[in-house]
């Protein structure tokens, strides 16, 4: 029996088809011949009802078991869907099954979106699919679903609990399968992007009933190991079906992430896969691939800031060396010599002898003269101590203003192996395969210009 909208519709329809001349509203017209009906053709009946069927039924799921597939050149796909006590005509045309993930074939369980509708050539009553998933991943979705509002109601999904990622990890843990492409995809990239990062792999199934345990066993191995610990940890995989994937949906492998002292960064399947662990980690790569990049800086961008940071310290240790040199040469004027102040005061003590020989007390002047000379050779002493000490003073900053100082900090000087006099400040006139002498606290060595970065 059909719903109750949809019979309603069914007599509007009906009574819309009687003649409009009966007189009772039954469509029968009295003639001489007796009774007449208004027949309609049955291509008309069929399309009614498939006009009332599409116009009165929403969008279906429906489960079942798919058999008697058939693909004609067409490329659309003909099937029944069956459960134990009836079967259902399906039609999925192929703008819509070019779409699907899922290959039908018999005996396949599958859940099935789609609408109802008739078939105005043979009149069968029929489904027109748009989406078809396997039973199993319905079932899987249903329980991904369920997880997720689960640890997310707990808090496990909350940026306040997710811990920073390290600017320049020293030692990362590749948590997935050893054998493959993604390991080695991530080694590689680690290598090119930054050799000095050390990467340690810790093998475990990514598929099957164990994964989920070994993964869980493994972030507990790297969480205690203390003789180098990990800075960060990639938990990845390749792509695959849910089903594949299922081990990083688990709730046992999500509440191991959470509780990782370590940094955690997801990175399994494809962009357009989305595991819980994504959620719940502290970084979310949308690849195996992309993670790597994500977790390691790029060794050009610190050569290069290394470079100007270099190129900024000579520039200022080369105007702090000029102004010392000037402020010494200076120093250096006013500093008057001992032996000029020590001929200044024998002229001084000629002339006072000289004066004495001119007094009648000879002897008073005599020993005046002695203690004058014992004032002044004290007077001497103490200048010269003090001049003495001064140009120590200045010999030991000159010592610290010296290269060779500068060479004991571990700074060297660079010259053109053709000409070892003179000291390369600038890239301007080497080229590459120049030979370059380089002298360091300790000897000297030759190197070639391999490099050069404006």
């Amino acid at each position: 029996m059909l719903p109750h909208i949809e019979r309603s519709r069914y007599d509007e329809l009906m009574q819309n088809n009687r003649s409009k001349d009966s007189p009772h509203g039954e469509g029968i017209n009295s003639t001489s011949s007796g009774i007449n009906r208004e027949v309609i053709s049955v291509s008309e009946l069929n399309s009614s009802a498939r006009r009332l069927l599409e116009g009165e039924f929403p969008m279906v799921w429906v489960e079942g078991e798919i058999s008697n597939f058939v693909r004609p050149s067409s490329g659309h796909w003909y099937f029944t869907l069956k459960d134990s006590s009836a079967q259902l005509r399906c039609a999925m045309f192929r703008n819509r099954n070019q779409l699907q993930k899922v290959q039908p074939k018999d005996g396949l369980q599958v859940v099935i979106r789609g609408r109802i509708s008739l078939y105005e050539g043979r009149g069968e009553f029929q489904l027109i699919p748009d989406h078809m998933e396997d039973a199993g991943d319905g079932a899987l979705l249903r329980a991904y679903e369920a997880l997720k509002r689960k640890l997310q109601q707990e808090g496990l999904f909350d940026e306040a609990n997710k811990k920073s990622i390290p600017d320049l990890p020293r030692h990362v843990g590749v948590i997935t399968s050893s054998t493959g492409a993604v390991v080695r995809d991530i080694i590689n990239i680690l290598g090119r992007r930054f050799p000095a990062i050390t990467i340690s792999i810790l093998p475990v199934q990514v598929q099957g009933n164990e994964a989920a345990g070994h993964i869980t066993q493994a972030l507990a191995f790297a969480n205690n190991y203390d003789l180098n610990p990990f800075d960060v940890l990639l938990v990845t995989r390749g792509g695959g079906s849910l089903e594949d994937l299922w081990p990083f949906n688990t709730e046992e492998v999500a509440r191991a992430i959470a509780a990782s002292d370590v940094p955690v960064v997801s990175a399994v399947g494809h962009e357009s896969d989305v595991c819980i662990t994504d959620f719940v980690a502290d970084l979310r790569a949308p690849t195996p691939s992309a993670a790597a990049e994500l977790v390691s800086p790029d060794q050009r961008d610190w050569s290069d800031a290394i470079r100007r940071n270099q190129e900024r310290l000579m520039s200022r240790f080369g105007a702090r060396l000029i102004a010392n040199q000037k402020h010494l040469l200076h120093l250096s004027k006013r500093l008057r010599h001992p032996g000029q102040r020590l001929q200044e005061f024998d002229q001084r003590l000629d002339n006072l002898e000289l004066r004495l020989l001119n007094k009648s007390r000879f002897d008073e002047t005599e020993r005046k003269i002695a203690q004058c000379q014992q004032k002044l050779i004290t007077a001497l002493d103490r200048k010269v101590i003090n001049a003495t000490n001064k140009l120590h003073s200045l010999a030991q900053k000159m010592d610290t203003l010296s290269p060779l100082a500068t060479l004991e900090r571990g700074y060297a000087i660079a010259s053109p192996s053709r000409s070892p006099e003179k000291v390369i400040t600038n890239t301007g006139r080497l080229k590459s395969g120049d030979l370059i002498d380089v002298r360091l606290q300790r000897g000297r060595l030759t190197a070639e210009v391999k490099d050069i970065y404006e």
